[in-house]
């Protein structure tokens, strides 16, 4: 990343290389990076995954707090800080010195996004989450409002309190507060984009498009991680959780999409 450099902390030298998905709800962002996860994973190479609000630490009081709907602005930006703190500890920083490729599903940018939304300072938003590392590659799955709106609606049987964002007084309707707090969301990301230099994706392409790009972008920055042991593929997948009857000609079908 060209800019924003003084947002983030060096911890020195790290063999391996962070790779970050960002962008609104339903925008596609989840499923790319699981496709890319496998894919590196068939690469032969080690990768991990860490994913926004999942610090054990923090988990039961973040619910409580969503089931009470005691959460003012700050005390959730101060929740999701805590969680990224202990995540960036405990599971981003030791693979990363191990050699490992690690992957985030959402990092500091949906704090700077979701938080700002919600009314926070902008720059106390980016002070307070100075301690965090600087990916390697940060992508942003650009897609309109609209369209991210009927890919959440869809089968949805309700949205969530603070999810539609019904704690800022937006609107009475859960649907309609929604797409004004993702409008907000939205228009932050796009600020995001020029300051930290992320990488947009179009999020309407077909998905196997996004993942050529998305693989292609990623290539260079694999040579010199971890690779994994010279095992059969299936028996090294099968122990990532990756399964299926694809995995007996994988050795011909990294590059499929």
């Amino acid at each position: 990343m060209k800019s924003g450099a003084e947002h983030y902390t060096d911890y020195g030298p790290l063999p391996g290389k962070l790779v970050v998905v960002e962008g609104i709800d339903g925008s596609g962002k989840s499923t790319q990076l699981d496709l890319l996860r496998k894919w590196i994973l068939s690469q032969g190479y080690s990768a991990y995954l860490s994913e926004w609000n999942s610090s054990p630490i923090v988990r039961s009081t973040t619910k409580y707090g969503k089931d009470n709907r005691l959460l003012s602005p700050l005390t959730f930006s101060l929740i999701h800080t805590a969680d990224f703190a202990d995540r960036l500890d405990r599971t981003i920083l030791p693979p990363l010195r191990a050699g490992a490729i690690v992957l985030t599903d959402r990092y500091i940018f949906t704090a700077f996004a979701r938080d700002v939304a919600r009314g926070m300072d902008p720059d106390y938003v980016r002070r307070v989450y100075r301690f965090a590392l600087q990916p390697s590659v940060a992508f942003y799955f650009r897609v309109p409002l609209d369209e991210a709106m009927r890919r959440i609606l869809i089968g949805r049987p309700e949205l969530k309190f603070y999810e539609a964002g019904m704690d800022l007084g937006l609107s009475d309707d859960p649907v309609e507060s929604f797409r004004l707090f993702q409008r907000r969301i939205l228009d932050e990301y796009e600020r995001l984009i020029p300051e930290f230099d992320l990488c947009v994706i179009d999020a309407t392409r077909p998905i196997t498009d996004q993942q050529r790009q998305v693989r292609e972008l990623t290539r260079p920055i694999l040579q010199g991680c971890l690779k994994l042991p010279q095992e059969p593929h299936s028996q090294w997948l099968g122990e990532m959780g990756i399964s299926g009857r694809y995995l007996k000609d994988m050795h011909v079908r990294p590059d499929v999409l």
